[in-house]
């Protein structure tokens, strides 16, 4: 480390860090939702490519769809188990978790929604053990490949965030929020917006967000579950496309 002439040899220079700074878990979080972290959330439309496919979906309704995604399928399913993994995993019950993650498992209907869950969840938890190293990832990490629990994305970024101290309405608004951004980067791809609509298609989802969460936080395991229809259906279709782009 440079030192300034005249400190004093052999008195340590302050390095400032981020947990002495405070920032920690925002840059934990910033880590997360950022599209270049290889969690494989960019594999995936969240259904939204079965909806193009089917022409239910142009750029003007597009807005709606991810609104409605949020309010009655992420918001009750996946933010609601990943606030529970969240407080499981800083309370130190790992079987709450397992529950929890086979709770939100059975609760999503179609084979491509359960297998883009499972695949991007193992993926966090593989690389999130080694990034973050804390102790908390790496047993879970194992028992989902002992498949001793399937280890969804929500609950695996739960135990993520819990275990890197991430408060649970941030880590809740962040995983949101990198669902708005994975949906976002499916309607640039699948041209049913650019680049500047999808920044307010972004900022659009905020206020929507800020509700799912608060919603998300009041909800128990047996309020676990979507809501939205259309999506499966949509999915199911997708699952039997000739050709396709995303995985889900």
């Amino acid at each position: 480390m440079y030192r300034n002439e005249g400190d004093s040899v052999g008195e340590p220079v302050p390095v400032m860090t981020a947990a002495g700074t405070g920032l920690g878990p925002l840059l934990v979080s910033l880590q997360l939702t950022d599209s270049a972290f290889p969690s494989g959330f960019y594999t995936l439309s969240h259904s939204l490519e079965g909806f193009a496919q089917a022409g239910a979906v142009g750029p003007g309704s597009v807005p709606l769809l991810l609104q409605d995604l949020l309010l009655h399928g992420v918001g009750p399913a996946d933010a609601t188990a990943l606030a529970l993994a969240h407080r499981a995993t800083a309370a130190g019950d790992p079987a709450a978790v397992v529950r929890i993650d086979e709770h939100l498992f059975a609760t999503k209907l179609g084979r491509e929604m359960r297998q883009a869950a499972t695949r991007t969840g193992r993926q966090l938890l593989d690389l999130g053990q080694e990034v973050f190293d804390r102790p908390e990832i790496g047993d879970y990490f194992g028992r989902v490949v002992r498949r001793e629990a399937p280890g969804t994305q929500a609950v695996a970024a739960g135990v993520i965030y819990a275990a890197t101290g991430v408060p649970v309405r941030q880590a809740v608004a962040a995983d949101l929020f990198a669902f708005c951004v994975s949906f976002a980067g499916a309607a640039l791809r699948l041209r049913l917006t650019d680049h500047r609509s999808a920044q307010t298609l972004l900022r659009g989802a905020a206020p929507v967000i800020e509700e799912v969460v608060e919603a998300a936080l009041r909800r128990e395991l047996d309020d676990v579950g979507a809501t939205v229809f259309a999506s499966d259906i949509m999915s199911g279709r997708h699952e039997r496309a000739e050709a396709r782009l995303f995985a889900s």
